[in-house]
């Protein structure tokens, strides 16, 4: 008769995941840097100017980031949840998952669909049109800036308040989640620069996602 085999253990969250967190929050906060730098009247600024190589530069760069920041963020909220537990809001977790999802799409698709108009609908080795580069920084604009942060105010609001019942993030760290949820919403689509408040809020909570992994590490007996 075969043994039977011995029960596996639970597979553990990699320490990298929280520190992808950290590479998310930096890579997003250079986007947006360099999207606002490209940009810097807003989505709805009309400007009979030549389209100036370097802002162009700038938001190539910032759409080249996206990517990135959209692998990365899917690592910070795998281990968000990992570090809230068994004991997740069945609610609260869907509107935390469905929020992160769809702003992981609206960051790809806006970057995507920006890129496109830039690189395709003008002649290679020449500046594309005023219309076609009006067209493009608005998109991009719209997407990024606008309604990806809508989501990420979602995502914001419901993991502080799933920190907050679980008794697992500090009290300043749930205010702050739900202070930078109304900034996201009703701040940043008229403030400039407001919206990097995100990815500084999701710096602080990586940080401390870290740090309590290395504790829990260093307590855990040695087998």
């Amino acid at each position: 008769m075969q043994t039977p085999a011995p029960p596996r253990e639970p597979l553990q969250t990699p320490r990298a995941a929280g520190v992808a967190g950290i590479v998310f929050a930096l890579l997003l906060a250079a986007a947006m840097v360099l999207i606002r730098l490209g940009i810097p009247q807003g989505a709805d600024a009309v400007s009979d100017q030549a389209v100036d190589p370097t802002r162009r530069s700038a938001v190539r760069a910032a759409l080249a980031l996206v990517p990135f920041a959209g692998i990365c963020f899917l690592w910070f909220a795998g281990a968000v949840r990992a570090h809230v537990g068994e004991g997740e809001d069945r609610f609260l977790a869907t509107v935390f998952l469905g929020s992160g999802l769809i702003f992981t799409a609206m960051m790809f698709g806006g970057a995507a669909a920006a890129a496109a108009v830039l690189d395709t609908a003008h002649p290679a080795g020449t500046s594309p049109s005023r219309p076609t580069w009006d067209f493009g920084q608005h998109l991009a604009y719209t997407l990024l800036i606008g309604y990806a942060m809508r989501m990420a105010a979602v995502f914001a609001s419901s993991t502080s308040v799933i920190g907050h019942r679980l008794g697992i993030m500090p009290r300043w760290l749930t205010v702050l989640g739900l202070l930078v949820a109304l900034v996201l919403l009703f701040v940043s689509p008229s403030v400039p620069w407001a919206e990097l408040v995100f990815p500084a809020w999701s710096l602080l909570l990586s940080v401390h996602i870290v740090v309590v992994s290395f504790r829990r590490a260093a307590a855990a007996p040695v087998a």
